[in-house]
């Protein structure tokens, strides 16, 4: 998605703006998945909370258009 989110004059890119909605989903879902205690599965957790963002961050954007046109 190109383009930018004008906050009160400021522009953000949107890849910024969607980055920091997925960190808050991303540490949601770090909490469930420690409370569940599937961390103790996981070999690298540092390089499994990157991959997760990742992941999140891709499935954000791709649903990140539908939401802007419905609201618009």
């Amino acid at each position: 998605m190109i383009g930018e989110f004008n906050l009160y004059g400021i522009y953000f890119p949107w890849l910024l703006v969607l980055g920091v909605a997925t960190l808050g989903i991303a540490w949601a879902v770090r909490r469930v998945l420690a409370r569940a205690g599937l961390y103790r599965l996981v070999w690298h957790p540092a390089l499994f909370d990157l991959a997760l963002f990742v992941v999140l961050l891709y499935g954000v954007s791709l649903i990140s258009p539908y939401f802007l046109q419905r609201s618009a």
